[in-house]
């Protein structure tokens, strides 16, 4: 291969994502023949396996996402380019991505699509204003000023009624993620926060788990699923399955029984933690290929992870499905390096269909329901309780990028799991606030030419951030009892 100055160049790779599918095959490619571009729409690499720990204080933001350019630095064959990819042209090989407002176009001889998936609302994405997900570190600070900040308003709360809805929790979804998050909101309320309070007990808060399957983590089952169930009882969880949630507000979330009924549970914060989409791309690839997109947005692959039709371009991770893989960071991994080796091979000569066809090799699958306990599955073995919860540990550890962020994130887990006090407990305004100011600015809400109208919208936006930072602060003024009070600020 030459440029067009006729000289000779290499094998040019473009990666899609940071993730562990990203990160994986771009580092799998270090010692290969090519050039290595990675294209990400953050400039982190997010273990969100452990995103719910920022959620609820015990790590922070660094432990878990570093900065992807500083993990790749020593890596000379590969450079990282900030950019939300807005299109792929297969026929031209060529990714455009934009970032603060530049464009750029990449050419590629081997491209790897890893962007991922976000939550998935069911087609009511309306609920994401008042039931944020758990895919972004945004998503975890902003749960984290939620749900301390429902602490922080029911201390200065008068009304017992109004208390009730501030210190309820709601956590939509009982896979692994709903389930370490509600253990660990139970324990924040039960150890962390016992005693810093004068007026409430954090002791009384309500937290409900909901999920439409009949069982808490559905793909364990069995043995596994009843004992989350009755951990996660005994810590003072509610669970609440074959619920269907059918509406979701400021005031709390309306679910849908099997028998037909309908209640309304009223809460200040909820947390959606059911189901995933595939990123957009995926529907770019498919329009411009023989591939097919299931319902969730992912892409049928042929079995060497390739797009069916263009052997030179691989999606991995949870943007692909094949063989009814399961969506862990397993699967992206192992996908992430079999597709480098098979790019660094044909680099050096090899044709194509001399692959070998990828094969998952399932080392288990683990959730954390509190301290000492979780459960685990590894082949035919289960296991529950204290050794399943060392097992979870040293997997984590040894997964996190870096020694520093081992080093840190071990020191985080013995202060919170030996004893009462988390680390990362600083909540502000602007992470709670930040989603309904950034949806409003898109669409358009102060694109306004009415003064008078300008001026009212701000004057909203002032009056709400006056009222959660008084609820932050402790203090409560006459503007606190109009509208609800603080209780209405957080939304």
């Amino acid at each position: 291969m030459t440029s067009e100055t006729g000289t000779p160049q290499r094998h040019r790779v473009v990666v899609i994502g940071s993730g562990f599918g990203g990160l994986f095959s771009t580092q799998a490619l270090k010692r290969a023949d090519v050039d290595v571009t990675m294209i990400a729409k953050t400039t982190h690499h997010l273990f969100q396996p452990l995103l719910y720990q920022v959620a609820t204080g015990i790590l922070s933001e660094g432990e878990i996402a570093p900065s992807t350019r500083l993990v790749l630095r020593k890596q000379d064959n590969a450079e990282v380019l900030l950019g939300s990819v807005t299109d792929i042209d297969l026929e031209a090989r060529t990714v455009t991505s934009e970032a603060m407002a530049i464009t750029r176009v990449t050419p590629f001889d081997s491209l790897i699509v890893a962007a991922g998936a976000k939550q998935s609302y069911f087609g009511n994405d309306h609920f994401a204003e008042y039931a944020p997900g758990m895919k972004t570190i945004d998503d975890a600070l902003e749960l984290r000023g939620r749900i301390l900040g429902s602490f922080e308003q029911a201390e200065i709360c008068t009304d017992d009624y109004e208390r009730e809805r501030l210190m309820t929790f709601v956590v939509v979804g009982a896979g692994p993620t709903g389930v370490e998050l509600v253990g660990q909101i139970a324990e924040l309320a039960h150890r962390t926060l016992h005693g810093s309070f004068r007026n409430i007990d954090p002791h009384d808060a309500r937290i409900i788990l909901l999920d439409g399957a009949d069982d808490v983590l559905p793909v364990y089952g069995g043995k596994l699923s009843a004992s989350t169930a009755k951990r996660l009882t005994k810590l003072g969880v509610e669970i609440h399955t074959g619920a269907m949630v059918t509406d979701v507000d400021r005031d709390g979330i309306t679910i849908k029984k099997k028998d037909g009924s309908e209640k309304l549970i009223r809460c200040q914060c909820k947390v959606w933690s059911a189901g995933v989409q595939a990123s957009r791309l995926g529907g770019l690839l498919a329009e411009q290929s023989q591939a097919e997109l299931d319902r969730a947005g992912r892409v049928h692959v042929n079995p060497d992870l390739s797009l069916p039709g263009h052997p030179n371009v691989f999606v991995i991770g949870d943007m692909m499905t094949l063989d009814n893989l399961p969506g862990l960071a397993q699967v992206a991994m192992q996908g992430g390096t079999y597709v480098a080796k098979n790019i660094a091979a044909e680099a050096g000569g090899r044709p194509h269909h001399e692959r070998k066809p990828f094969k998952y090799w399932d080392k288990g699958s683990m959730a954390t329901i509190s301290r000492f306990s979780a459960v685990a599955k590894v082949g035919r073995l289960e296991l529950t309780g204290f050794l399943a919860w060392i097992i979870w540990l040293v997997i984590h550890l040894m997964y996190l990028v870096g020694f520093k962020s081992r080093l840190t994130t071990l020191m985080s887990w013995a202060t919170t799991f030996f004893g009462r006090s988390r680390g990362q407990m600083t909540i502000t305004v602007q992470q709670v606030l930040a989603r309904s100011a950034l949806g409003q600015l898109g669409n358009g809400k102060y694109a306004v030419l009415d003064v008078d109208a300008a001026k009212k919208l701000a004057q909203e936006e002032a009056e709400r951030v006056l009222a959660l930072e008084r609820a932050h602060n402790g203090t409560h003024g006459p503007a606190d009892d109009a509208q609800g009070g603080p209780a209405e600020a957080a939304g």
